[in-house]
């Protein structure tokens, strides 16, 4: 063998060698995890800050390692069929094409891939450095081929290069969180924060809000003794007062200023001026937002507001811990169900109040109900069965089997709910 054919079979090894550093690099750049790189760029680390700034220009990134690549590879298989036809004549093109694909596949694909995508971070910081050098070395020839690639689909009504909406960005955190998954139990609530946490700015207050019928009012008209009376027994810290009618509500009254105002008079209830006493009602529309809400009780200071329609009728009372437990949700045993008026069934079934909210279900026991056209379990019963059912009748949708157990006048009190073993999106009514 000459010195020839061994200096150029010593270039193939080499080239091989090169085509398996840009491919495990194309896959470990690709896969690394962006936000564990961005914690180690904040510490300090220079060579995830080059990473990031590779990853920020991708286009320019995959298209020098494809071009280095492909490079190598033509080149190496030209040389290996050039070495083959000297052994084996005219033969040797075939066995160049079989021998090369097989290194190729092998050794400069498949083996530094493999490698990469189980050390994806690690293996991103090492190379990142000659990568950049690459990019760099590259990018006339990779601007120019971007520019061909862009001409030529433009006619098509193709955009290359667009950037991600604020909608897409927040699908694939939504993605992210739901692949955060394992056995400990808390994983699951912290995939349900960080569920409810996006869920704010979609969220309106009309579905979390306290509703007035399960809101204590105080009439201003009652005497001074009365109130204080209906104050103390009440557990609530924060109560509204309202005049004559009580969508009027004309303040909001604290306990701690009524025990401090009681403690200042010495307990001589008949000298406290109540509604001097009371806050102001501060008045929130039903349309108003998780998010804008919680930023507004930040701006104000204030943990505590009365939500109206747009006719100004009084509907409920939302409070800064309503939010918050929207994001962190109700502190609860193992073994419980953390929604109100949840009692689970031995059949796997649920007895549920008709008041529970979709949300509180869809978080805590991770169905699927819709929550589009009704708050509660009740209304969506509701709006699917166009009537208000009878008890005993039982109806099938989106999978799930509902069986109407009690009805007070026209309001479902309660529903057992049988969850589905696989989606249904067929109504059905027994």
């Amino acid at each position: 063998m000459t010195v020839e054919l061994l200096i150029a079979i010593a270039a193939i090894v080499v080239l091989l060698l090169i085509s398996a550093f840009f491919s495990g690099s194309e896959t470990a750049l690709t896969a690394a995890s962006l936000p564990r790189l961005h914690q180690h760029a904040k510490r300090g680390s220079r060579r995830a800050k080059i990473v990031l700034e590779l990853y920020a220009r991708k286009d320019r990134l995959i298209g020098a390692i494809l071009l280095g690549n492909n490079l190598v590879n033509i080149t190496a298989s030209s040389l290996a069929t050039y070495v083959l036809l000297l052994l084996f004549g005219d033969a040797g093109v075939a066995y160049a094409t079989m021998a090369m694909t097989l290194l190729i596949v092998i050794f400069a694909e498949v083996l530094p891939k493999t490698y990469a995508i189980g050390k994806a971070d690690k293996a991103s910081l090492v190379v990142a450095p000659l990568i950049r050098v690459v990019v760099v070395v590259l990018a006339p020839i990779t601007l120019a081929i971007q520019w061909i690639v862009r001409t030529t689909v433009k006619p098509f009504g193709v955009q290359l290069g667009e950037e991600l909406g604020i909608g897409h960005r927040e699908e694939e955190l939504r993605g992210a969180i739901d692949l955060h998954e394992g056995p400990d139990p808390d994983i699951r609530q912290e995939r349900q924060m960080l569920r409810s946490i996006l869920d704010l700015d979609d969220v309106e207050v009309e579905e979390i809000m306290v509703h007035r019928r399960n809101v204590t009012l105080i009439d201003i008209a009652n005497p001074a003794e009365e109130i204080v009376e209906q104050a103390l027994a009440s557990p609530y810290t924060r109560i509204p007062l309202y005049r004559d009618d009580p969508d009027n509500i004309v303040g909001v009254l604290h306990a701690k200023a009524l025990l401090r105002d009681l403690h200042a008079h010495e307990d001589r209830v008949a000298e406290i001026n109540i509604l001097q006493l009371a806050a102001k009602p501060w008045f929130i529309p039903e349309t108003t937002t998780l998010l804008d809400q919680l930023q507004a009780f930040r701006t104000r200071r204030e943990h505590f507001a009365i939500v109206v329609d747009e006719y100004g009728a009084v509907m409920g009372i939302v409070t800064l811990e309503d939010i918050l437990e929207e994001i962190v949700g109700s502190i609860e045993d193992e073994h419980d169900v953390a929604v109100p008026g949840v009692r689970r069934q031995p059949d796997g079934s649920y007895i549920i109040s008709g008041s529970a909210t979709l949300r509180d279900l869809n978080r805590e026991l991770e169905w699927n109900l819709p929550d589009d056209n009704a708050v509660t379990l009740a209304g969506l019963v509701l709006h699917e069965a166009r009537r208000i059912p009878e008890p005993g009748q039982v109806f099938t949708f989106y999978g799930f089997r509902f069986q109407i157990l009690r009805r007070q006048r026209n309001q479902i009190s309660s529903v057992r709910v049988n969850p589905p073993p696989a989606e249904n999106a067929e109504v059905a009514v027994a």
